[in-house]
């Protein structure tokens, strides 16, 4: 199931950027994206640096405001290192984690500043809550395009987290026939070792104790090992 979680860049201005950024979301699963008031006029780069993934810089959906762009997400989470008064400061790997978790109410959005300057103080006071990367002090500012992989990425772990695991494959089940010829081999093996002696009532006991095998549902490589068993027995029966 696609969520309904949107990555929404603010006037992105290098065409790269925006095919790195494609690329990125579509590894890890993710198609809904705007851009708002774009200022890459020239595709062909994002292009080449999409690889595979052209079909999101085609159906991409463009808007002139962020207003226009989030109107009907329920959480809005904004991507700024600066701290304001009433936003929680989320890690990016709590972003993942809520954007999943509250995509279940309706769309929800994460949204990006352009690569200059960020987004601006009304953008900022448009979002929920605010997420940063803890980046090294030293180097503060990240790359638009590793923003949207790092952020892409974490709501990937969390979607896979929340999903339930797939089914574990079933084991290929003995056939009726199968089943039949180690019913055969039993009664044989039970006859010569004296077990079955009247026919009517040693049918009724080989049924009996044929049941419960019968009703586990033996696998083919379970039933092949019964044979194999009941097969030495007898060997051992005929040579003693």
């Amino acid at each position: 199931m696609v969520l309904p979680i949107r990555f929404v860049l603010m006037r992105p201005r290098n065409a790269e950027n925006l095919g790195a950024a494609a690329r990125a979301m579509k590894n890890c699963g993710l198609s809904h994206w705007t851009w708002v008031r774009p200022e890459a006029e020239d595709l062909a780069p994002a292009r080449r640096l999409a690889v595979h993934a052209e079909e999101l810089l085609d159906g991409v959906r463009r808007e002139d405001t962020l207003e226009a762009a989030v109107a009907d997400c329920v959480w809005v989470v904004g991507t700024s290192s600066r701290k304001v008064e009433g936003k929680r400061r989320l890690a990016p790997r709590a972003v993942g984690e809520e954007l999943v978790a509250r995509a279940a109410q309706g769309p929800v959005a994460i949204v990006f500043g352009d690569e200059r300057s960020g987004l601006t103080n009304a953008e900022v006071e448009r979002c929920h809550d605010l997420s940063a990367v803890p980046t090294d002090p030293s180097q503060p500012s990240i790359n638009l395009a590793q923003a949207v992989l790092l952020y892409a990425y974490e709501v990937r772990m969390a979607s896979l987290a929340a999903a339930p695991p797939p089914p574990a494959p079933l084991p290929v089940a003995a056939s009726d026939a199968e089943l039949a010829r180690v019913e055969e081999t039993l009664e044989t093996l039970l006859k010569s070792g004296g077990f079955l002696v009247d026919p009517h009532a040693g049918r009724t006991g080989l049924r009996d104790l044929f049941a419960p095998l019968r009703r586990s549902r033996l696998t083919h490589h379970e039933a092949r090992l019964w044979l194999a068993a009941l097969h030495s027995l007898r060997k051992r029966l005929m040579a003693g």
